[in-house]
């Protein structure tokens, strides 16, 4: 299961709820992983103090590659949802990694996700 950085961001916030429900996915034997972007966006908006956390949590999770062929999923889906439903370039990216990949998507805003029948709501 592909972790998406709303999802990620509640648990370096120490949200318990979703804390509870992501040990509960490793606990039943999920595989828990990221996308490069939702790493890029979270680094992004990081303060210097906050790093080591985050670097612990993803170092407990596995990335996702992107390759060529992600590049090109992803770009159907902007052509198919960029104008309909305002997907963006990295949401998007996640998407064209769970399709391609055939992994779940955890995420609380499915409606950046269109077009993607694997989505999976975590305990907020």
């Amino acid at each position: 299961m592909i972790l998406d950085s709303d999802v990620i961001i509640e648990v370096l916030r120490g949200n318990s709820a979703t804390v509870g429900w992501l040990r509960a996915q490793r606990a039943a034997g999920i595989a828990l992983r990221y996308s490069p972007v939702s790493r890029a966006e979270i680094r992004a908006r990081s303060r210097p103090a906050e790093r080591p956390a985050i670097g612990a949590l993803f170092r407990s999770l596995t990335a996702i590659s992107i390759e060529a062929s992600t590049g090109e999923v992803a770009g159907e889906q902007l052509a198919k949802y960029a104008r309909s439903h305002g997907v963006q370039m990295g949401d998007a990216l996640i998407a064209a990694s769970a399709i391609e990949s055939a992994n779940d998507l955890a995420t609380f805003n499915s409606k950046h996700f269109p077009g993607l029948s694997r989505v999976v709501k975590p305990d907020r």
